[in-house]
């Protein structure tokens, strides 16, 4: 995979991203704000899911009117989360905070796609008052933690702490973050 940063970095476009003076900003701005969509969206439902708030609002009538505004918001920010990639390829592949939000994101795809397949089977039930499952409960509140952490890790991304080129560091970092160290790199720790 580092190779395929490093190929990356060296296109024209990706060049011309990371030096713009101008794009590369307007780019992670939409990024915040795509963050802010979707997360904003997603609240709705979690806490709806959580029984906190819009209690007499039934669940499916919540997701189908929420639901697109949620896709489109993660549409975006997808987008705009690829494009940061790709201005600099290299320093976020080997990034130990940008590997800790894709597992997220991972942990939280995969906590979306078991609500929504118990959803399909259970929902009907919960919109005729019906309790919602406690497992509901719980895959709603993991979903706004799991979001909440990749918010924060993606946040990280910018320091750089752990960099690879920030040698020496301890041994569990440079495994983290995929260091390729060479021989005149290492120190005394």
């Amino acid at each position: 995979m580092l190779e395929i940063a490093i190929w990356l970095s060296e296109t024209q476009w990706s060049i011309a991203l990371h030096e713009s003076l101008y794009l590369y900003p307007w780019i992670e701005s939409a990024h915040v704000l795509s963050i802010c969509f979707f997360i904003g969206t997603l609240l709705f439902v979690d806490l709806r899911l959580m029984g906190v708030t819009f209690n007499k609002l039934p669940i499916s009538e919540m997701n189908s009117m929420v639901l697109p505004w949620s896709i489109f918001g993660f549409c975006l920010l997808a987008i705009t989360g690829l494009l940061l990639f790709y201005a600099i390829p290299i320093r976020s592949y080997q990034s130990i905070f940008f590997r800790l939000k894709i597992i997220l994101i991972l942990l939280a795809g995969l906590n979306a796609f078991l609500f929504h397949r118990q959803m399909k089977l259970e929902g009907k039930n919960w919109d005729e008052g019906n309790e919602i499952p406690k497992s509901v409960h719980f895959k709603a509140a993991a979903s706004l933690i799991l979001w909440s952490v990749v918010i924060v890790s993606g946040r990280m991304i910018a320091y750089n702490w752990f960099d690879c080129d920030r040698q020496p560091q301890p041994e569990w970092v440079n495994w983290a973050a995929g260091c390729v160290i060479e021989v005149s790199q290492i120190g005394d720790f």
